[in-house]
């Protein structure tokens, strides 16, 4: 296990938090038998989609957020490749701080998470697992088991080929999805999304006033490529314009096929710009 105080550098957190973040992972390790280096090579590692509805301006939310950070680069399950989605939602951008990454298509994303799962209301920071399973920081026991359970999840091929950033203003990033639906029985959606592999946020006012958030996998565009019919196959290009002022070696690209009205995602694939395939 890495030490977890050097993840931390920017929003420096409580001793106690810290210390619940350390039992966490220990308590994944006990769970799933073992805690699994992030350079391990796991070529055959079955996909795991962990989304963060969060928020810069909700003072809840930065644990949350580098939980994610810290499961993002000590990938603590063995034999499951866990990949991020930061979503960051509008609804706090009253609050005192405008979420630069905030956008109303997240949180319509989220509220039909909430519609799925039968709840009332969305809130932050709320942790979705394949779609299907939410969990909470306070409940240790119940995310190794959720991680464990979606890791042990049959999943479907899923790949990101011909990736190539195309110079320009704006710069293009092409590239191909495809996947292969096998003998799934539900019509499901195939996304593509494009997020910041990591980004540092100074928060001026708002409730995390004076923090330096950092952030891992921001969304900033997500993407219905089309369907995948039951037993069929999935493959298309895209080409899809990179926003003025990211650096276009700073990203990721994820490909995800997900049941259709926020089901069960069925497979995933990641990569970076930065180093190719991950």
């Amino acid at each position: 296990m890495r030490n977890i105080d050097s993840k931390l550098k920017a929003f420096k957190m409580p001793t106690r938090t810290i210390k619940a973040m350390m039992i966490l992972l220990t308590t994944l390790s006990a769970v799933s038998g073992g805690i699994a280096s992030a350079t391990d090579a796991q070529p055959s590692a079955s996909p795991v989609l962990i989304e963060l509805f969060t928020a810069e301006g909700c003072s809840s939310c930065p644990p949350a957020d580098a939980f994610l950070r810290i499961l993002d680069e000590s990938q603590p399950v063995p034999g499951a490749q866990l990949i991020m989605l930061g979503e960051h939602v509008d609804y706090w951008d009253n609050q005192g701080w405008r979420d630069p990454f905030s956008s109303a298509p997240l949180t319509d994303r989220q509220r039909g998470y909430e519609r799925a799962l039968g709840r009332a209301d969305p809130y932050t920071p709320q942790f979705i697992v394949d779609g299907t399973s939410e969990i909470r920081l306070s409940d240790r026991p119940k995310i190794a088991q959720v991680l464990k359970d979606a890791a042990a999840s049959p999943k479907i091929p899923v790949s990101i080929d011909s990736l190539k950033i195309e110079p320009g203003t704006p710069a293009f990033l092409s590239g191909r999805v495809t996947a292969d639906g096998n003998a799934q029985g539900h019509t499901s959606d195939v996304f593509l999304g494009l997020a910041l592999d990591h980004f540092e946020s100074k928060v001026l006012r708002g409730e995390n006033r004076g923090q330096t958030l950092t952030h891992v996998a921001v969304l900033l565009e997500l993407v219905k490529l089309g369907a995948l019919t039951p037993g069929g196959k999935f493959s298309q290009d895209f080409r899809v314009p990179v926003k003025a002022g990211v650096e276009p070696g700073n990203l990721r690209v994820i490909g995800f096929v997900q049941e259709s009205r926020y089901g069960k995602v069925i497979g995933a694939a990641l990569r970076r710009t930065a180093t190719g395939p991950s």
